[in-house]
């Protein structure tokens, strides 16, 4: 063969690759984006798991301090633990020494093993270790029944340190500080958020979705209650001098949001309006299917007429409202 023909048969080769793939795979790339100094994100796809989206479904990240760095939830396979891990150490070289789940769910949780080497300390809710254990088995034969080889080796991590209800763990990384609170049951049992001093940044996860409709597997009524003590508890940045219900002592004494990290979907700095579209969705709900069974109907009959005008409104909406709608109806049929 001739040394010219060589780069022509490199992407002959190359192609006859990519052609095997599923659709889209092969246009994926694994990229953090630096969203505030020291603040990185990897956004996630706004899709359900596949092999075309390699089950990057979810927004993980983390944050470099001058002595370590904390990760901020692994993925859904070792595999995209493992570029995460590779996307750190493109940028630093300290340690690792945090990584922290904010909830249980597997597009959040199962990259974990991925961190092993690093011995870090693994930091979750104080229900995350028994609501992960009792998931084991489903999440992960799900895992590798829908993405294959793609789960290879993936495996379960328990949290070595828990933070309970109300508790707020503040963790020094090296020239900035990061609080970490744990939540009654809203989206999950098990809900995680994590907050950073230096750039008014707040990682709410899955406790806020953005674009992509909510997904419930916690309680409605404690989702609510959630979603306005985050309003009271954290303040829109606001000139000393304007004129605002915000500008009080009561706010002075919140902590600053610039921006917010959203479990699925874009990061949003206008997070009072996100959290107000995502209240919409769920008293929207409520309130229909309380009426439903005050009437004496049925789960199906809520299902096939609750919300539907949200739909326009949320991406996957076909996938999961109606899982929400039979959530939320066995929550409030005994209330």
């Amino acid at each position: 063969m001739n040394r010219q023909d060589i780069p022509g048969m490199r992407l002959l080769l190359l192609s006859m690759v990519l052609l095997q793939l599923p659709p889209g795979v092969a246009a994926w790339r694994f990229t953090a984006e630096e969203i505030a100094p020291g603040i990185y994100l990897r956004p996630g796809m706004q899709e359900e798991f596949s092999p075309r989206n390699y089950g990057h479904i979810a927004n993980i990240g983390f944050i470099v301090g001058n002595e370590a760095v904390a990760v901020i939830d692994t993925g859904s396979t070792l595999k995209e633990g493992l570029s995460l891990r590779r996307a750190i150490r493109e940028i630093t070289d300290l340690p690792i020494a945090y990584v922290i789940l904010t909830h249980m769910h597997p597009d959040h949780s199962l990259g974990a093993a991925a961190f092993r080497q690093d011995e870090p300390e693994y930091i979750g809710h104080k229900q995350l270790a028994g609501a992960l254990a009792v998931r084991q088995s489903v999440y992960l034969s799900r895992m590798n029944q829908i993405l294959g080889n793609m789960a290879k080796g993936t495996e379960m991590v328990l949290p070595t340190q828990a933070v309970d209800v109300g508790e707020v763990l503040k963790m020094d990384l090296g020239g900035r500080s990061i609080h970490l609170r744990g939540y009654p049951t809203a989206h999950t049992n098990n809900d995680l958020s994590v907050y950073d001093d230096k750039t008014g940044t707040l990682w709410l996860s899955d406790l806020l979705f953005v674009e992509r409709i909510p997904v419930m597997d916690g309680s409605l009524r404690g989702w609510l209650k959630v979603i306005d003590d985050l309003g009271s508890r954290y303040c829109v940045q606001i000139a000393a001098d304007t004129a605002s219900p915000l500008n009080s002592d009561a706010s002075k004494r919140c902590k600053n949001v610039n921006r917010i990290v959203p479990g699925h979907g874009p990061v949003v700095t206008q997070w009072k309006q996100a959290l107000d579209d995502q209240r919409r969705y769920l008293e929207l709900i409520a309130t229909g299917i309380r009426k439903i069974i005050k009437q004496g109907g049925t789960i199906t009959q809520a299902v096939a007429s609750v919300g539907l005008e949200e739909r326009d409104n949320w991406l996957l909406f076909d996938e999961f409202h109606g899982r929400n709608i039979t959530a939320v109806f066995a929550e409030l049929e005994w209330e």
